[in-house]
């Protein structure tokens, strides 16, 4: 088994809010199965996300659960944009259109 690269703290953002939007409305023990994380370090990373206003939280038969709000999907949107420009960068792919 190839042995994985080691996640950035933004990758892992990237990776909770991925599993929020996929499973919304979610629980915590959802968010931290799909984002591949103990659910202990999960709900700290949560934690930080709802502070920031990246996610919501949403009271569902006396359970919280999370969505992805606004500013979680602009963040998805913009971290997959850099990571595809930071790929090119890192495979010295050059563009066809450059002149």
């Amino acid at each position: 088994m190839a042995k994985r690269e080691k996640r950035t703290r933004y990758d892992i953002y990237a990776d909770v809010l991925e599993a929020i939007r996929r499973n919304a409305p979610c629980t915590l023990t959802r968010a931290s199965y799909g984002a591949r994380m103990p659910v202990d370090r999960a709900k700290k990373v949560i934690s930080r996300l709802e502070r920031a206003g990246f996610i919501r939280v949403e009271l569902i038969g006396g359970r919280k659960h999370y969505v992805l709000a606004p500013l979680g999907a602009k963040f998805l949107e913009l971290y997959r944009r850099l990571k595809a420009l930071l790929a090119l960068l890192e495979g010295g792919e050059e563009r066809a259109d450059q002149t």
